[in-house]
């Protein structure tokens, strides 16, 4: 398993987590008896610091879902696949894309993939063409 995989993984928990107990990055990251690596600690203060332009990116890409309205796991795979896709450029598209999926299939209901899939790609046509 590739470090950075291993680093999403910790930071979706995470993410779940900072929603669940309705805490920030600093204070959900100083409630843990062991740090998370860098990259999972970026992915977590990245999207809690970004949280309101992420879903508002959620909310304009979505078809007939309300974010809030997601399943807790969705939402919060889709945030970090939202902010590696908007914050973090040297990350490729395809592999923000596929490790989202992964993590979704993994963790989440058996359609879950496919919607992930189809929500980034139309996020990641908008802020990475953007980019270029």
């Amino acid at each position: 398993m590739a470090p950075r995989h291993e680093s999403r993984e910790r930071a979706l928990g995470l993410c779940y987590e900072l929603e669940v107990r309705g805490l920030d990055a600093a204070g959900l990251l100083a409630d843990l008896p062991a740090p998370p690596d860098a990259y999972a600690t970026e992915l977590i203060v990245g999207v809690s610091s970004n949280l309101e332009e992420i879903d508002s990116l959620l909310t304009q890409f979505s078809v007939n879902w309300a974010v809030e309205r997601m399943p807790s796991i969705d939402r919060a795979v889709l945030r970090l696949g939202c902010f590696e896709l908007r914050f973090v450029p040297d990350v490729p598209t395809a592999v923000v894309i596929s490790e989202a999926v992964e993590l979704a299939k993994q963790y989440s209901t058996k359609d879950s993939g496919r919607f992930v899939n189809g929500l980034l790609a139309r996020i990641a046509e908008s802020v990475r063409a953007a980019a270029v």
